[in-house]
């Protein structure tokens, strides 16, 4: 135990003429004998309040150097330390009670004990007030009467602590009402600072929603209101059951054993759990990989059901002292709504605490009254508390009762609150409990920066963006998705699709074909057709297919867009699965949702619906769209007064490929600045933002040469473009025509001022020869943490007679232009690079010859290209 430290101190003390180190000693052998308890396994929180007792005794024994008995001053603990909690690096916060202002000498005095403190290697956080200072401070600051309501008197003259604990309390100032009401509002403005979930992927582990700091709210209402010290005496008042309690004990255990391995492993007070913490603490606490679930993955699981869990009883709780505090005295305003509901102050509630037991079916009930009834706040909280006791009613009868099923399918049919009664429903247990599957996939992370919500929350997140599609005041948001949503027959097919799209995450093998065939059975069980099981199942089995087309494929090839139409069928599945890849894309990482994306799978959309409308038995050939391309860009260049005979030289010496890739305005911009160019060995750089393609359009025109594409790509990557396109093409005569489609790293376009800075450097530096990579900009810590293995694959386009390069590696700045450096060192020709990044992986796809235009078939060739690859890329 650390006081068996303090003997031995006690006896340097008497004799010691350098006192601080022998605190300094003293401290840090607590620390370091703490580590070892916690490595060993013992109760995190006997060592919590070990800490706390053992920093009293030293702050009593650094007083007494410093004070002598009957000085009007007193040493207080105050805030987390006061309640008697200290974690290994946590701020030792304390008050300097004072009688009168300190002046000259006592000010000094004061000022070199604080000074002390800190030089002994305590982290102290300090205040000094009088008595009437402490009044008025806590009058005008409700986190400072909360700091003092939880004051704990250390030593010095005790009888200022006591006036001072009189003169704050809730007889004199915050009275419990008002109290009550700063901190909920305190609370609400904290979690809107977090995005209001507990799902972050690097969570406060203290302040996010369900953190800590959510349990010490309950247990500063109930100190002010009922003069409780202790969170067990909610049990006696009627406040919590005992199953309640022990949950909420559990849970901060559980933050605590966390918290403490953070500040031990970091060294200082951390309270994020960062994605380096995240993988080290999971070993320690005895987690393991498995095949489909990585031991990070599992401890986080757990430490998002558990503040999933505390979220709930937070929020239960509070509405509980919201009726006891604010509605006390208060007529209660109830109104009938069935036999077995009723409003109660706006909260709805069974009208009897019997009535699940004897009718389990009202439990789903319940919520479909809240969507027919939107002037409801949300459910009473005696009423959540009877859902959660009877969950276990919901079993296999259950769901195969006609009643139940009739009124799951009501609730995904209602015009208004889907989303906000399926995030009640699983916030109560009830979803996880009628979909089981759906259990196995909540408060389960992907250890990656693509997935930035669980696979649960990432779920509910893309249900209520399917939502928005259907609500007129959103349509800007999404004009197309609003128009095709619009169109749809039977919309509860796509919430279906929505709910089991990721539902086999984490089961191994294909989660997409596994999740397929949930889909089906539950349809099958709800009675729907099997046209609308089978629509169904598809959407899950192929809810991937169109956002992986449109962001590894040509869409702008005919072939590529004939056979994603073969593959989709008719125009009802390409509505839906439209719609689902959108919603999904957006739930997956919202920030990373950019214009360029929307444009993608937009231009698929269209093109693959006039594929259809043709008849997937007279696709639109090659020779057709090119010649309708070059007819109007042909229209549109005469109209800048370029000659018919420049503009067809100029395209004789461009490949069938380019006319294809390129819209008619694209390619009369390309054509009329290159026919304006005199000289090709000064490299032409020109900007414009493309409406179309959702970006901006960098056009660089240059005799070619060796390394060019690798020194444009670590160009723009020093700065800061995100390229996630590129066309490179050479004419006959030996004149590269390049296009990068860009946007800023943040997803915007580029500003007009910063276009001009952009030309002017690339300008300037693409006239430079390198005869090496150029450097780039440093791997951001996010993704210090994640190491993968790269995958190359090889394949021919016989079409085209291309080859294409298929690469999956880590992401990191420079990235494309290193593969494009070794592409050069290998003596092929780069023709076009696809460019997605999931998170910290980056997959991106290149079409690519020899120099001498043919496919890299050769087994040999193959091989040297991929081991040029991987040795530069690990």
């Amino acid at each position: 135990m650390p006081l068996s430290l303090l003997p031995g101190l006690d006896a340097q003390l008497t004799t010691s003429r350098a006192p601080l180190e022998d605190f300094r000693r003293t401290i840090k052998a607590s620390k370091a004998h703490l580590a070892e308890r916690f490595a060993a396994g013992d109760d995190v929180e006997e060592l919590v309040h070990a800490r706390s007792h053992f920093i009293d005794q030293i702050l009593i024994r650094v007083w007494r150097q410093f004070f002598r008995e009957g000085e009007a001053a007193a040493l207080v603990a105050v805030g987390g330390y006061g309640r008697g909690e200290l974690h290994p690096a946590s701020d030792v916060d304390v008050l300097i009670l004072v009688e009168n202002p300190p002046e000259d000498e006592a000010a000094e005095k004061l000022e070199r004990l604080v000074t002390f403190l800190w030089d002994i290697g305590l982290e102290i956080g300090h205040s000094v007030r009088t008595l009437k200072q402490c009044v008025e401070a806590a009058l005008g600051d409700v986190t400072i009467v909360t700091n003092l309501m939880e004051s704990r008197f250390l030593v010095g003259e005790e009888s200022l602590f006591l006036q001072m604990r009189e003169a704050t309390g809730s007889d004199r100032i915050w009275p419990s009402d008002e109290f009550f009401s700063a901190k909920c509002e305190e609370q609400k403005a904290r979690h809107a600072r977090f995005g209001d979930t507990a799902y972050n992927l690097e969570p406060n582990i203290k302040s996010n929603p369900g953190g800590l700091r959510d349990i010490q709210m309950i247990g500063w209402v109930v100190k002010r209101h009922f003069h409780a010290e202790r969170l067990s005496e909610l049990l006696h008042q009627g406040f919590l059951t005992d199953a309640e309690y022990q949950a909420l004990k559990s849970g901060q255990k559980h933050l605590w054993k966390i918290r403490f391995a953070l500040h031990i492993l970091t060294g200082r007070h951390e309270d994020r759990l960062l994605f380096e913490h995240q993988r080290a603490i999971a070993h320690q606490f005895g987690y393991s990989d498995e095949d489909s679930n990585l031991a990070v993955e599992q401890f986080m699981q757990d430490y998002y059901r558990t503040v999933m869990e505390l979220n709930r009883l937070n929020e239960m709780l509070l509405q509980l002292f919201q009726e006891a505090i604010l509605y006390e005295n208060q007529p209660c305003d109830t109104a009938r709504i069935n036999n077995r509901f009723q409003s109660y102050n706006g909260y709805l509630e069974v009208s009897n605490n019997a009535i699940f037991a004897r009718y389990p079916i009202a439990i789903l009930e319940l919520f479909l009254i809240l969507q027919e009834h939107p002037e409801l706040e949300g459910v009473r909280a005696s009423t959540i508390r009877l859902i959660r006791a009877h969950l276990h009613l919901i079993d296999d009868r259950y769901r195969k009762d006609i009643r139940a099923r009739s009124l799951f399918l009501e609730i995904l049919r209602q015009p208004t609150g889907i989303t906000h009664v399926l995030r009640r429903m699983h916030r109560y247990g009830v979803l996880a409990a009628y979909i089981p599957a759906f259990a196995n996939i909540t408060g389960r992370m992907q250890f990656d920066l693509f997935h930035v919500y669980t696979v649960d929350e990432h779920t509910l997140m893309l249900l209520r963006n399917l939502r928005r599609f259907s609500v007129p005041e959103f349509e800007h948001e999404f004009p197309l998705c609003s128009q095709v949503f619009q169109k749809l027959v039977k919309p509860e097919l796509l919430y279906i699709a929505g709910l089991f799209h990721d539902i086999a995450k984490g089961r191994g093998g294909d989660h997409a074909l596994l999740g397929a065939v949930d889909a089906r059975e539950f349809c099958i069980l709800h009675d729907l057709s099997d046209y609308d099981a089978s629509l169904v199942a598809w959407l899950v089995s192929k809810h991937l297919l169109m956002s992986m087309t449109a962001q590894h494929k040509d869409i702008e090839d005919p072939l590529v867009v004939q056979e994603f139409a073969a593959e989709v069928g008719d125009r009802s599945r390409l509505d839906y699965l439209y719609l689902l890849t959108v919603a999904d894309i957006r739930a997956t990482n919202p920030k990373r949702w950019t214009s360029w994306k929307s444009s993608l799978l937009n231009r698929l959309y269209y093109s693959t619906r006039q594929a259809l409308l043709r008849g997937l038995q007279s696709p639109m050939g090659q020779d057709e769209l090119i010649q309708s391309k070059q007819t109007e860009a042909r229209r549109l260049l005469a109209a800048q007064g370029f000659n018919l005979e420049s503009i067809n030289q100029l395209w004789s010496e461009l490949s069938l490929e380019y006319f294809l890739q390129h819209d008619p305005e694209e390619i009369a911009w390309h054509g009329g600045l290159v026919l304006s160019t005199d000289d090709f060995e000064t490299p032409r750089v020109a900007l414009r933002k493309s409406i179309p393609r959702g970006c901006d359009e960098i056009f660089i025109i240059q005799k070619d040469r060796k390394n060019q594409f690798a020194q444009c790509t670590a160009l723009m990557d020093q700065l800061h473009l995100n390229i996630l396109e590129a066309r490179i093409r050479t004419t006959d005569g030996g004149v590269a025509l390049n296009s990068f489609f860009v946007l800023e790293v943040d997803g915007s376009h580029i500003a007009p001022d910063r276009a001009e800075d952009i030309q002017q450097v690339l300008e300037a530096r693409l006239g430079e020869t390198p005869s090496h990579s150029p450097k780039t900009r440093p791997l951001p810590r996010r993704l210090q943490q994640f190491t993968s293995k790269s995958e190359i694959s090889i394949t021919q386009d016989e079409v085209n007679r291309h080859t294409l390069l298929h690469i999956k590696s880590m992401d990191r700045p420079g990235l494309l232009s290193l593969i494009a450096w070794v592409l050069a060192e290998q003596n092929l020709r780069l023709f076009s690079a696809k460019v997605t990044t999931m998170g910290a992986l980056a997959d991106d796809v290149f079409t690519l010859t020899d120099t001498q235009g043919r496919a890299l078939e050769d087994p040999a060739s193959q091989e040297r290209l991929v081991t040029a690859l991987l040795e530069r890329l690990e």
